[in-house]
């Protein structure tokens, strides 16, 4: 996972091995530059200095647990720019990884203004009823849990086995389920949250992913795949 994608028109390198001590250093670089981004966009929007919201409020909760849903949705698409040699999936995927970098980086902003944490409660417990909870599985370098649609470190570590056709196959099967899951609390907060920004961002993040969702099955059909069930 790289902090600056790579563009789609240039040549992928080919596959190499990387350590989980270079992962684990540049998943750190991202997570501070996310932060740096989202603070001066969310100072240039005037957000948290007239009111701020609890620790578990509609805007905070849903900040803290969709900046992690995009944390996963751009080391997927960053991968893919780095093993694909299609274009098509290379476009795509770097319009992800662009957008959901930019995303997160604001949310977490938004939190760090807000004085408030970056992780830590129960995921989706915001939405109320059942919508919290959803602790499915152990995921390093998560606050240790998954949301719906995430994929989990076995996923995760048979995407990174595959190339070609396969790899790109699978790709889209992730990361149409990864945008199905994170929908329901993007709808939720363009409905609830008391910030305008956050509606703003939440209505966007639900329109955008639904459009990428409708792309990526018509690719995912023309490369011969079928969808993973929705989460």
């Amino acid at each position: 996972m790289t902090a600056t994608a790579v563009r789609p028109d240039q040549d992928a390198p080919a596959p190499a091995p990387r350590g989980r001590g270079l992962r684990a250093v540049l998943l750190a670089v991202i997570a501070v530059a996310l932060v740096a981004l989202g603070g001066g966009l969310a100072v240039g929007l005037g957000i948290g200095h007239e009111r701020t919201p609890s620790t578990d409020s509609v805007d905070a909760g849903f900040a803290r647990d969709m900046s992690l849903h995009h944390r996963q949705g751009v080391e997927m698409a960053n991968l893919a720019l780095e093993r694909s040699t299609d274009p098509e999936i290379r476009q795509i995927a770097f319009d992800i990884s662009s957008t959901q970098t930019n995303q997160a980086g604001r949310m977490e902003g938004w939190l760090s203004l807000w004085g408030l944490p970056r992780s830590g409660g129960e995921h989706m417990a915001w939405m109320g009823g059942e919508h919290a909870g959803h602790d499915m599985a152990s995921m390093p370098g998560s606050d240790g849990a998954l949301m719906p649609g995430m994929a989990t470190e076995a996923e995760l570590a048979d995407l990174r086995s595959l190339s070609g056709t396969a790899f790109d196959v699978e790709f889209l099967r992730l990361m149409i389920r990864h945008h199905q899951g994170g929908l329901e609390m993007a709808q939720y907060a363009a409905e609830h949250a008391a910030e305008p920004a956050v509606r703003t961002l939440a209505r966007s993040i639900a329109d955008t992913q639904t459009a990428e969702v409708t792309t990526m099955a018509g690719m995912l059909t023309a490369r011969g795949g079928t969808p993973l069930p929705a989460p």
